[in-house]
């Protein structure tokens, strides 16, 4: 879908603080063989004000032993947007930690701006087929959730 790919290669994402970057990223420590290779091909991800239905793109790549995340989801006919780029610094049984920019912006209601750079927390839970961000509320008084599915 077009609009994906243009969010996804940074067009049409609102511009917003950035997460400072070292000058020798770390490798990403690998604890757990199976939860790395879920996520590496996962399915795309998801933000439940714009569309559980309809996934966004979810991008893991490797640099030198980095891993990296890039992610978008836009609204249909809307102006819902979510936006993930950084690194993911750790991945353990059922869990990754991820050090980037999370943004939302223009839902579930218009002129919503969430946009912030630090380290985040997915986590897989009950069994579901998809790790979950673990900081719900995160921007203001509302309950995101970020999913990315498996």
């Amino acid at each position: 879908m077009r609009i994906r790919s243009l969010l996804l290669a940074g067009l049409l994402i609102p511009l917003g603080p950035s997460i400072s970057a070292q000058s020798t990223p770390q490798p990403t420590r690998i604890l757990d063989a199976k939860s790395a290779q879920r996520l590496a091909a996962n399915k795309g991800l998801a933000l439940q004000w714009i569309d559980w239905n309809t996934r966004g793109t979810a991008v893991v790549r490797q640099d030198d032993g980095v891993w990296k995340l890039r992610g978008a989801q836009a609204e249909a006919g809307g102006a819902g947007r979510l936006f993930l780029d950084g690194t993911i610094s750790e991945i353990g049984a059922d869990y990754f930690t991820f050090e980037g920019r999370i943004a939302i912006t223009d839902t579930p209601d218009a002129g919503r701006q969430c946009d912030k750079a630090k380290i985040w927390h997915f986590a897989i839970t009950q069994n579901r087929r998809y790790y979950r961000l673990r900081e719900f509320e995160w921007c203001d008084s509302l309950t995101d959730y970020i999913d990315i599915y498996f």
